[in-house]
């Protein structure tokens, strides 16, 4: 018998197909990530951390004297934001008050908490797909043809039913030469704009643009 008739007799001797293989080891997760992750679900996904540390380090240190009634709407709808960060991330508070700036610095250039926010919107869009086109599909029908979570180039103005629902109120997506100039890019669609799903029952009444909106 060869060496290599040995060799492969010996392996396979020592690999059985019906067995499992060895375990693969655990890869250990930042914590910081999945704190992020959470805060992103329940709290803010769209976050600036190292601003959002910053100033909640200067509200509780040089500003914590100054009444609250001296603050913006939105400073105090910021400092909530900032407290429930401390609240989401154990030992968070204790290591901003011991550190200095160096410190805050650190903490947003680990990018830890950014990975968890971005991991949760990520989640959130992939649920998002699906109950979307739930929705637009119509009660007891089927799309035709039918679209998917993970596929974009048949949706927007490529498709017939999501072209009708994205196309501007008014304009009226059975109009031949507007359907191929949005579908071309001829025609863009601004902000001011209101999209015909939109509106309850896509109804869009050219008298009174207000009536129906959501």
């Amino acid at each position: 018998m060869s060496e290599e008739e040995k060799s492969c007799g010996q392996h396979c001797k020592q690999v059985d197909a019906l067995q499992l293989g060895p375990r693969k080891r655990l890869s250990v997760t930042d914590p910081l990530v999945h704190y992020g992750h959470h805060f992103g679900q329940t709290v803010h996904a769209l976050c600036n951390f190292h601003t959002l540390l910053t100033n909640g380090i200067l509200w509780v240190g040089e500003l914590v004297e100054t009444p609250d009634e001296n603050f913006t709407a939105e400073e105090q709808r910021k400092h909530h934001i900032f407290q429930e960060l401390l609240k989401s991330v154990a030992g968070l508070e204790e290591q901003l008050m011991q550190g200095g700036d160096e410190e805050v610095d650190l903490i947003a250039e680990l990018e830890s908490l950014t990975k968890g926010t971005s991991g949760a919107r990520g989640d959130d869009t992939k649920i998002l797909k699906g109950s979307v086109l739930d929705w637009i599909t119509p009660k007891g029908q089927s799309l035709v043809p039918p679209l998917t979570c993970n596929m974009k180039i048949d949706h927007s103005f490529n498709h017939e039913w999501t072209g009708a629902l994205l196309c501007p109120a008014g304009l009226g997506w059975s109009n031949l030469e507007i359907k191929t100039k949005l579908q071309s890019g001829e025609m863009i669609v601004t902000g001011d704009q209101w999209l015909l799903f939109l509106y309850a029952d896509y109804h869009y009444d050219l008298e009174d643009p207000w009536n129906g909106l959501f």
